[in-house]
């Protein structure tokens, strides 16, 4: 019983850590110029999220992050896993979010302003337009994060990559780094609001380059990218 209290009780003081690094990062992006400080604004207060929680954060494979642009490809287990890379991940990367987040208008606003991307997934107009957009970007120079299986399920496992992210790669010409995150599915899996305390890891791995033969379209690009993480983690492959 009592350690069920004192989850219950860091559980709570997790969501208004999470609350109270909002609104501070609300402000500092709504009043400070200049994309790049405000992208350096919200790595450093997604960071102070684990810092103020107590959350071991772990990052290994820095070094196999490219030293131009890049598109990162990260699984995804949890509403825990944008602050997380945001926050450990060097700044300079545009995340790209499903469109939906664009119907919170305080999420929206807050995730528009450090940088992100909106990708529309249910309407194939809108589906187009952004898809173009993201390229251009790509084609631009800006390093781009995805989610590759574009939301994440209650049951542990890595499913489908989406394409986007490997179109944008091909088409800009630069190289694909996957990422393993592990941890999070334990701090909030889907169909749970109260947080657990737990390690969290994120693992970079050697990045894949477009160019190369055997990585020609998106398809095997995709694919390669999901059997590294895999790779990488201790969860099913739910396409087996």
């Amino acid at each position: 019983m009592i350690r069920v209290t004192i989850r219950a009780i860091w559980g709570i003081y997790a969501w208004i850590a999470f609350a109270a690094v909002v609104l501070v990062t609300l402000v500092l992006v709504a009043v400070v110029p200049g994309r790049a400080r405000r992208d350096r604004i919200s790595t450093a207060t997604s960071r102070s999220l684990f810092i103020l929680t107590g959350i071991k954060t772990t990052v290994s494979g820095l070094h196999n992050l490219p030293d131009g642009y890049s598109v990162v490809v990260a699984n995804h287990a949890s509403y825990v896993d944008g602050p997380l890379l945001k926050g450990y991940l060097p700044p300079g990367f545009s995340f790209v979010i499903k469109g939906e987040m664009r119907d919170i208008p305080v999420a929206h606003f807050l995730l528009r302003r450090a940088g992100a991307r909106f990708v529309e997934r249910h309407h194939s107009g809108g589906s187009a337009r952004d898809a173009r957009a993201i390229v251009k970007a790509a084609k631009d120079g800006q390093s781009l994060a995805f989610f590759a299986e574009g939301t994440f399920r209650e049951e542990p496992g890595v499913d489908r990559f989406r394409p986007g992210a490997f179109v944008a790669a091909i088409r800009s010409e630069v190289p694909v780094v996957p990422v393993a995150i592990t941890g999070t599915r334990h701090i909030l899996p889907a169909k749970r609001w109260l947080p657990r305390r737990g390690p969290v890891h994120i693992e970079i791995l050697p990045a894949i380059y477009p160019g190369d033969d055997s990585y020609t379209d998106s398809k095997t690009l995709a694919e390669a990218s999901r059997q590294r993480v895999l790779a990488a983690l201790d969860e099913p492959d739910l396409l087996a």
